[in-house]
């Protein structure tokens, strides 16, 4: 396996997993459909070849869905709703359209909508790849990309941190080691650890100490297996089509010393982390 890390943290992320009509969900963590939009847009990929449906498995698109994503959960961030009308005071002729291809009454015009967002969260994800050059061709995208990148909704675009370490052997093991974007405690635990959240879309190993045997931290808590609905089958303009899959996730206790806080700080550390290439945006 190769592949890379990328940081997503910006005031605000929105990452639908049962989005409907006027109720706009966010789920807690990035979902593999939001991570392979994200990618498939820094590569540039319109979105009629945004087809995974199995009928061409060799399209660039159906190539990322191969792709394995972790995710650690630096900072959970505040769930928020924004209110929003949507279509109100406009002429008949331009109001929201209707399933029967009218238009709504003046009387009908406005649509209330409720949308949730995750403010001031903070995540470290692993792309774990088995194509050393898919690997090196998306980071290269994500670092220069074809097209606007965004957190799940394009009123959310990530921060200036966004790729982070590249051409890495195992990503996921990554996670155990780079720096976390969250405060350290006011006062160290007696363990000296900090529990921290990783998701997968793959079943996670049992993990013990990050030093390899049960430290003072205690194990991992048990993997814990669900199911989203965010493989993305169709992401075409009019026609999104997502399946179901496992989501895998656990709590491993990872040394305080890693939490590193916000800004400068966590910056340096980052640079320090990856000496030899830093961190790229």
């Amino acid at each position: 396996m190769t592949g890379f890390l990328l940081h997503l943290a910006a005031p605000l992320q929105s990452w639908g997993e049962h989005s409907a009509f006027t109720h706009r969900d966010t789920a807690a963590h990035p979902t593999r459909s939001g991570l392979i939009g994200l990618v498939a847009s820094a590569l540039g990929i319109p979105r009629a070849q945004a087809v995974a449906d199995g009928t061409d498995p060799d399209t660039l698109f159906a190539r990322l869905t191969q792709v394995r994503f972790t995710v650690r959960v630096d900072r959970p961030g505040t769930v928020m709703s924004d209110f929003h009308t949507v279509g109100g005071g406009y002429p008949q002729h331009l109001t929201v359209p209707t399933a029967k291809g009218g238009r709504r009454g003046a009387d009908a015009a406005t649509i209330v909508s409720h949308r949730y967002y995750l403010s001031d969260a903070a995540f470290t994800v692993a792309a774990d790849f088995t194509d050393g050059g898919l690997a090196r061709r998306c980071a290269d995208a994500v670092a220069a990309p074809r097209w606007p990148l965004h957190l799940g909704r394009r009123s959310c675009p990530p921060g200036a941190l966004l790729l982070l370490g590249t051409d890495l052997e195992d990503p996921a093991a990554e996670l155990n080691r780079i720096p976390l974007a969250r405060r350290p405690p006011l006062t160290t635990p007696p363990s000296g650890t900090v529990d921290v959240r990783f998701i997968s879309d793959q079943p996670l190993p049992a993990r013990t100490h990050p030093a390899g045997s049960v430290g003072p931290g205690g194990p991992s808590t048990p993997v814990v297996e669900t199911v989203l609905n965010d493989e993305p089958v169709r992401l075409t303009a009019r026609d999104r089509v997502h399946r179901a899959r496992s989501a895998h996730s656990t709590t491993r206790p990872l040394p305080v010393d890693l939490c590193k806080g916000y800004g400068t700080a966590y910056l340096d550390a980052i640079a320090n982390h990856f000496p030899a290439q830093g961190a790229s945006s």
